[in-house]
């Protein structure tokens, strides 16, 4: 499943994502990892969460980012939620590459019974709709 927080800059996407990563280590069996573009959180989320920066793995565009996110399902079967903050500055702002980067996302969550949280930093407005048939706004 791929849920997504979507909304301009100083909306509250990160701090509701904290929220969503602290309910999701308190009913998780397994692990829970934290993505991020640079290293800001680290004293906002448990120490419990696996909390990456993507920068420190020249993580740059969605072929990238998508390697990454299932190399981490593909080296830990425990993995139960991925929450990533600052997508599109990780990604890109192209929508349409954005939009084909979940939908694969979304197959990966069903393969390996992943949760996926992204913050999008834009309005909903902007996104293709076809983002909308493979993610759920929350």
């Amino acid at each position: 499943m791929v849920k997504l927080l979507i909304g301009e800059k100083g909306t509250g996407k990160t701090k509701r994502l904290i929220d969503c990563v602290n309910d999701a280590l308190a009913v998780s069996k397994g692990h829970v990892i934290c993505v991020e573009k640079d290293d800001l959180l680290r004293y906002q989320v448990n120490y419990k969460v696996r909390l990456l920066a993507a920068s420190n793995y020249g993580i740059s565009g969605y072929d990238a980012f998508y390697g990454f996110l299932s190399g981490l399902c593909a080296g830990d079967h425990d993995v139960t939620d991925i929450l990533v903050d600052a997508t599109l500055k990780i990604g890109g702002r192209d929508y349409a590459q954005l939009a084909a980067f979940l939908e694969k996302i979304a197959r990966l969550g069903k393969l390996t019974e992943t949760t996926f949280f992204f913050t999008v930093s834009t309005d909903k407005e902007n996104l293709p709709a076809s983002i909308f048939e493979c993610c759920e706004e929350i």
